[in-house]
C-alpha cells in the first residue's frame, strides 16, 4: 500500500510539473509582451549585426519617402495596424499595369522595421507597399499571437484595403518572411480575390505546433510532451484555434495562385526540409529558391542580387502587362 501511494504521489507530482512547464511555455511564446525580440534572435541563429549598416541606409530612404499609417477591423473586432506607401511615380512603367505588395513580418517582429530593407527593391520597381503589424505586435491591438492561423484572415482584410485602395485593376503580390511566410501560405489555401497574383514565402513554417516541437526537440533538447500538446489546449481556450488546426504543408493543397518559395539551407529554426515538404505538397505553379550557407531570414541578405532576379522572374511570370 505504501508503494501505491508513492507512485500516485510520484504522478502527481510529474503532472503538476507537466502543467507548470505548459503555462510557463505558453505564456512565453504565445501572449503579447512576453514573446521576446531579442530571444527570438537568439533563437534564430542569424548574424544580424553585420547587416545593420545596410539595413539602416535602406530605412533612411524609405522612411524619407511618403508613407502613412493605415487601421482595419479584423474579423474579431481587432484594430490592426499597418503603413503604406504608395508606388513611387519616377519608378513606375506607365505602359504596365499597377502592382502592389503586401508583406508579412516573422515572429515577435513589426511591418515597416522587418521590411525597411525589401522596400527599397518593391518601390524602386514600382510597387506600392503595404507593412501590416501583425495582431499582437507592434501598433495592431491583440493579446495571442496568430502564428499564421489567424494572421490569415488578417490577410483578406489587408487585401481588401489595398484593392479599396488602389483600384479594381490593381495587382497584388503577397510576400511573408518566417511567420510572415507561413501566413502567406495559409492564406494561399483561401478562395482570393483575383488581384492576388502571387505568393512569396522566405522561411515559412508548417504550422506552430510543428515548428516549437522542431524547436523543443533539436534547440533545447527537450521533449514536445506535454509542453506543446498542453499549449494546444490552452490555445484553443484562449485564442480560438489549434497549434496544427492550420498547416501550410495542407492549404497549399489548395492553391490556385504561383507560389515562389524561398529558404536558407543552414537555416535551424526552420528547418529547410519545411520547405521543402510544403513545396511538394504545392499544387499550383511553384518555383523554389535555396540559398546555401543562409541561416533563418537571412537569404535576401546574403545572396541579395540572386534573390532580386528570382523575384523579378517571378513578377515577370504573375504578373499581366
Amino acid at each position: 500500500m505504501g508503494v501505491l501511494k508513492n507512485i500516485v504521489a510520484a504522478a502527481g507530482v510529474l503532472a503538476a510539473a507537466g502543467i507548470g512547464e505548459t503555462v510557463y511555455f505558453y505564456n512565453r511564446t504565445m501572449k503579447r509582451g512576453n514573446a521576446k525580440t531579442d530571444r527570438t534572435i537568439k533563437m534564430s541563429g542569424t548574424d544580424w549585426e553585420k547587416y545593420f549598416p545596410l539595413i539602416e541606409k535602406r530605412k533612411e530612404f524609405v522612411l524619407a519617402k511618403e508613407h502613412r499609417d493605415v487601421y482595419v477591423t479584423s474579423f474579431d473586432g481587432l484594430r490592426l495596424h499597418a503603413v503604406y506607401f504608395p508606388a513611387l511615380e519616377e519608378y513606375q512603367d506607365k505602359n504596365k499595369s499597377k502592382k502592389a505588395v503586401i508583406c508579412f513580418h516573422g515572429y515577435t517582429g513589426e511591418g515597416l522595421s522587418n521590411y525597411a530593407s525589401f522596400a527599397d527593391y518593391f518601390l524602386k520597381h514600382g510597387y506600392a507597399m503595404l507593412m501590416p503589424d501583425a495582431r499582437a505586435h507592434g501598433e495592431s491591438e491583440g493579446e495571442y499571437v496568430g502564428f499564421g492561423c489567424l494572421d490569415r484572415k488578417d490577410a483578406l482584410v489587408w487585401i481588401d484595403w489595398m484593392i479599396q485602395e488602389c483600384g479594381e485593376d490593381i495587382q497584388i503580390m503577397l510576400h511573408g518572411t518566417s511567420m510572415g511566410g507561413a501566413t502567406v501560405l495559409m492564406t494561399s489555401g483561401l478562395k482570393l480575390p483575383l488581384n492576388v497574383k502571387g505568393i512569396v514565402s522566405d522561411c515559412g513554417f508548417t504550422s506552430p505546433k510543428e515548428v516549437f516541437t522542431h524547436v523543443l526537440n533539436n534547440m533545447y533538447h527537450l521533449p514536445a510532451f506535454p509542453a506543446i500538446q498542453g499549449a494546444d489546449l490552452l490555445n484553443k481556450k484562449f485564442a480560438g484555434y489549434g497549434m496544427d488546426e492550420c498547416n501550410a504543408r495542407n492549404e497549399v493543397q489548395k492553391a490556385e495562385v504561383p507560389i515562389l518559395f524561398i529558404h536558407g539551407s543552414a537555416d535551424t529554426f526552420v528547418p529547410c526540409s519545411m520547405c521543402d515538404e510544403i513545396y511538394d505538397n504545392c499544387r499550383s505553379p511553384k518555383r523554389k529558391l535555396i540559398v546555401e550557407g543562409a541561416a533563418h531570414a537571412e537569404s535576401y541578405y546574403k545572396e541579395t542580387e540572386r534573390y532580386e532576379k528570382e523575384l523579378d522572374t517571378f513578377a515577370e511570370q504573375i504578373f499581366c502587362n
